[in-house]
């Protein structure tokens, strides 16, 4: 039964390092660089358009919790899905995952995105 369980959380761990190395691919990166443990934090970070230094954030214990909820709204963004599936990436990250890096979504960095009317008076600039 032991056995099951170990095999069962391999695959599992297989499954969730080729989601995160397909996601790297849709952003335009290397797939290998997300194995690679500091590197691949750094990349995923440019990614979702966050600065580098945020690696020495994530490394604060309490910090880091918040950090991972910003990280999962930016993800959501940049692969142009919402809130709901920024918050089912907080809660259920695996699945999300998976749902992102195998299905229809794109990388939108360099794409127009549209802001609401509000942010479009407050920042005409960067009204699309």
């Amino acid at each position: 039964m032991e056995r099951l369980f170990v095999g069962a959380g391999f695959g599992f761990a297989v499954l969730v390092i080729a989601a995160v190395w397909k996601l790297f691919n849709k952003a335009g990166q290397g797939g290998w660089k997300s194995l690679v443990p500091i590197y691949g934090t750094v990349v995923f970070l440019r990614i979702v358009e966050r600065p580098g230094w945020w690696f020495l954030l994530l490394c604060i214990p309490v910090v880091n919790l918040f950090l991972f909820l910003a990280l999962c709204i930016d993800l959501a963004r940049v692969f142009g899905k919402g809130s709901g599936f920024a918050a089912g990436l907080a809660f259920l990250t695996p699945v999300f995952l998976l749902m992102i890096a195998f299905g229809d979504a794109q990388y939108q960095i360099g794409h127009p995105r549209k802001i609401s009317p509000e942010l479009a008076r407050l920042y005409p600039d960067r009204a699309a």
